[in-house]
């Protein structure tokens, strides 16, 4: 038999008010960057360095759709965040200089198997499964910072159904979108086509079949995703 195999399509995220859309080449995430949530989770939420994560970049969800509820798993959570969008790569980028490489920012909700990220956690284990399974990383439409800025402040919500859920703002981030960018990528070269989801506030909490989830950013839009 002949060795051809189907080339998958790069995942793509589309881009407001524009007809092109953005190529997505790796998903990384910090955790624990809101006070209040390093809390909830049971962690000191002083600013240490920074603790990055990654999903594939096939996990993710463009824009508003539904999304299957994962298997292995009876706790599935939310958690709203902002996104950046990485438009000029780099390495050892300055923090002073890490705006001029965001081409614009979205919505995002890592969606995370809590139970499984739990008992990673209490062996010692990396969160692969917790994070990274298929579906996980629903992501809005992109604006570009041309047209929203870079934010800063801002509300940071997210609803099921009725019930607010989470509710923070942009100012409370440990450490901001800047010095993401910059201390990330003196761990990886960073490319166009990254996204970087800059942690969640505190509130994160199960979702079930049925239930929708209204994420959104002040500034920057909103995304609605219906678990089924």
């Amino acid at each position: 038999m002949p060795d051809l195999f189907p080339v998958p399509s790069v995942p793509t995220l589309p881009i407001a008010g524009r007809d092109a859309r953005f190529p997505v080449r790796r998903i990384y995430c910090v955790a624990r960057n809101y006070a209040a949530h390093a809390l909830e989770m049971g962690m000191d939420p002083e600013r240490e360095p920074p603790f990055f994560f990654m999903k594939p970049a096939d996990a993710l969800v463009p824009g508003d759709a539904d999304v299957p509820y994962p298997s292995q798993t009876d706790d599935l959570h939310h958690e709203v965040e902002l996104v950046a969008a990485i438009g000029t790569g780099g390495r050892d980028i300055a923090p002073e200089v890490a705006l001029d490489h965001v081409y614009g920012y979205a919505v995002g909700n890592d969606l995370t198997r809590r139970d499984l990220q739990a008992a990673a956690r209490a062996r010692g284990q990396p969160w692969d499964t917790a994070k990274g399974f298929d579906h996980s990383a629903p992501v809005s439409a992109l604006q570009p910072a041309e047209r929203i800025g870079h934010p800063s402040t801002g509300a940071v919500r997210l609803r099921v159904g009725d019930a607010l859920r989470q509710d923070g703002d942009l100012s409370q981030l440990i450490w901001t979108v800047p010095e993401i960018v910059a201390l990330l990528s003196g761990l990886f070269t960073l490319h166009p086509g990254d996204l970087v989801f800059t942690g969640t506030p505190a509130g994160v909490g199960a979702v079930r079949p049925g239930e929708t989830m209204v994420a959104e950013v002040e500034g920057v839009g909103q995304l609605v995703t219906r678990i089924v």
